[in-house]
């Protein structure tokens, strides 16, 4: 049962929202051989100026098993 959530500033659409919640969805049932309708999907927005607190500091640098590292540092 797979779960992600996506941390991104705000000012996406709703509908750009639920694109991306699709097409996340799809790629994680096809590479993680589930079905779709085991994945969940949240988008929580976070603002620049908090982004490097509550994301960075907290969910980023301190992971060791980060599969994808960003190409920034904060």
């Amino acid at each position: 049962m797979p779960h992600v959530v996506i941390k991104c500033f705000p000012g996406r659409t709703e509908e750009q929202k639920t694109k991306c919640a699709e097409e996340v969805t799809k790629a994680i049932a096809e590479t993680m051989g589930c079905n779709e309708s085991s994945v969940s999907v949240d988008i929580k927005e976070i603002t620049q100026d908090d982004w490097k607190e509550q994301v960075w500091d907290k969910e980023i640098l301190p992971l060791e098993n980060l599969y994808k590292k960003p190409g920034y540092t904060c």
